[in-house]
């Protein structure tokens, strides 16, 4: 079911030919009761261990055809068709539009889900409309080109559409037309010099076939998910200043005046790495955007390999590489990057034996954490500290933030995310009033002309009651007290952090039941009008019974970290900044 061709498996696989059979699906226990994969043809998907979950694949079939007028018609495809298939039928219907696209792997509901794109022709180009499941209401809404919000290898089916929406059938308005239409890029413009006339739809198609398969391996002989990096985006600014002094020769395309994509294939080739192999894996020497599995490639080779190449390109040209493949990993790993209170640890003109501690234990930035699980990278909290506690763990990219509250302990470091806004604006999710708070202090990164250079960000407004995604990840909100400010926790998955709560009501700790890993505040032994003390903590684990506990947003009156690891329970710790927590 991949074009990998690496071995796994899921506990439940379901297939269905219809939307009534989807429906049938969808009233099961098996799906109320599982995490839910939906895939197509799997070529850009890497399962790095078995699915503990249901998979699900469309295998709707049908194409059909409506005409508008003499000149446009409307082609709607099941999303289970190959999308070759719906290509070959385009072509042979006369139909104008999808020619560039010929040869691409998959299936055609994909086709809106990636964007999918190659010669100078991307499919939001020629979309017109996506019909879809909606998995929340049971019903099927159907989105507008514009309602979609395609970019580039990207849709709103990749972000809080994930897992959401299945996609049913794809429209596409073509044109009534023989003759080939986006000729501009490279090979396709030569093609037609060397033709001396305009090609027809099949000779392009047929010609960028043959380019493709000089270039791309076949796989069904050679394993691979096609490019395996996206094209990165840079500002102009950087390009300029930083990337072409490092080599003037860095081919590009200019996006508009502020930004520039630069190939990626080039970026790797360029960087020493074609052919370059870690076990069964290998960059693929005809085309050193894409990792293939050369006959014996475990997933672990692959993912070794592709971190291989992104560290290597960072280092030589300052840019991070993006996979486009999904990697579906359902584990999470959990790195404390700060496990202090408001004022750190060691406390500023403070002579306490703690704070003269010479033990990196007992030095704590303030309170936040990285969560990396299905491919992301989601940070907890932006503290001021936060530039030291990116340097020291290395974190060169970010896909989300979730913001608990808007104390300056909390959020102060937000200017220093403009490293991971090169590409498109980073999601910050938080409730409204946070949304307006920040949109106070840091108002110079929401105006309408901000000054260049600022941290582009996206702030998401999060209602504090109901569960949202984040590219089909889901984040149950936990609505607790700091003090009498209400402020959030979050949940995800079997780990949940919440940190400067007093008082967490009774249907939140309904939320918080059934996990394996929670990390929760304690302030310190003594009690306090808005923070947890040590005692209140392990009484609300006690009540919670999760397999570990982690205790964090420490001030040095807790002592020692090696005495007081010293007085908890066996299944309780005190964090420390670094701590990593792993749950499978």
């Amino acid at each position: 079911m991949t074009t990998f061709g690496i071995p796994a498996k899921a506990a439940i696989f379901a297939e269905y030919k219809s939307l009534k059979e989807l429906l049938q699906i969808y009233a099961t226990d098996e799906f109320r009761n599982n995490e839910i994969l939906h895939i197509g043809g799997g070529s850009n998907l890497l399962f790095t261990h078995d699915f503990d979950g249901l998979v699900l694949h469309s295998a709707m079939k049908g194409i059909s055809r409506y005409d508008k007028d003499d000149n446009t018609a409307f082609a709607i495809v099941a999303s289970g068709e190959k999308w070759t298939d719906f290509v070959e039928w385009c072509l042979k219907e006369g139909l104008q539009g999808v020619e560039n696209l010929a040869g691409i792997p998959g299936e055609a509901g994909a086709s809106a889900v990636q964007n999918v794109g190659a010669y100078g022709v991307e499919a939001k180009d020629v979309i017109h409309n996506v019909e879809c499941f909606d998995t929340l209401t049971g019903k099927t809404i159907v989105f507008s080109n514009e309602e979609c919000r395609f970019a580039y290898r990207d849709s709103m089916f990749k972000h809080e559409g994930k897992g959401r929406y299945f996609v049913l059938r794809v429209s596409f308005k073509l044109s009534k037309s023989s003759t080939a239409a986006n000729l501009e890029y490279g090979p396709l413009k030569k093609f037609a010099e060397i033709l001396g006339r305009t090609p027809s739809i099949q000779e392009t198609a047929a010609e960028i076939i043959r380019i493709r398969d000089s270039k791309l391996p076949d796989p069904a002989i050679i394993g691979s998910a096609g490019s395996f990096f996206k094209n990165p985006v840079v500002s102009s600014y950087f390009f300029n200043e930083e990337m072409t002094c490092k080599d003037p020769e860095i081919p590009f395309y200019q996006i508009d005046r502020h930004r520039v994509k630069i190939p990626a294939g080039w970026l790797i080739e360029h960087a020493g790495l074609k052919g370059y192999r870690i076990g069964g894996a290998q960059i693929y020497p005809k085309q050193c955007l894409v990792i293939a599995n050369t006959g014996e490639a475990t997933a672990e080779d692959v993912v070794k390999l592709s971190q291989h190449v992104v560290k290597t390109v960072r280092e030589k040209y300052g840019v991070v590489l993006h996979p486009e493949v999904n990697f579906i990993d359902s584990s999470t790993e959990v790195t404390i990057l700060g496990s202090g209170t408001s004022k750190g640890v060691p406390e500023v003109a403070c002579a306490c034996r703690v704070c003269r501690s010479v033990s990196d234990f007992d030095k704590r930035r303030r309170a936040s954490a990285l969560v990396k699980t299905h491919g992301l990278n989601i940070l907890i909290d932006a503290s001021p500290d936060f530039r030291s506690q990116a340097l020291s763990q290395d974190i060169c990219n970010l896909d989300a933030v979730l913001l608990t509250h808007s104390h300056y302990d909390h959020v102060g470091g937000i200017d220093d995310l403009r490293p991971f806004c090169a590409e498109s604006a980073l999601p910050i999710y938080m409730k409204k009033d946070v949304y307006d708070d920040l949109g106070k202090r840091i108002d110079y990164c929401f105006r309408e002309n901000p000054y260049p250079g600022v941290p582009a960000l996206k702030r998401v407004i999060i209602d504090g009651e109901s569960p949202f995604f984040i590219n089909g990840l889901k984040i149950i909100p936990i609505n607790i007290l700091h003090g009498k400010l209400p402020i959030l926790g979050y949940r995800i998955g079997d780990f949940a952090y919440v940190t400067d709560a007093k008082t967490i009501p009774d249907e939140e700790m309904e939320k918080l039941k059934g996990l394996e890993v929670l990390v929760i505040n304690a302030l310190r032994p003594r009690q306090h009008f808005a923070h947890l003390s040590i005692e209140e903590a392990l009484s609300i684990i006690q009540q919670l019974k999760p397999r570990e506990a982690y205790l964090t947003h420490f001030n040095h009156e807790i002592g020692l970290h090696s005495e007081f690891e010293k007085l908890l329970p066996p299944h309780v710790h005190p964090c420390y900044d670094g701590l990593t927590i792993n749950i499978d």
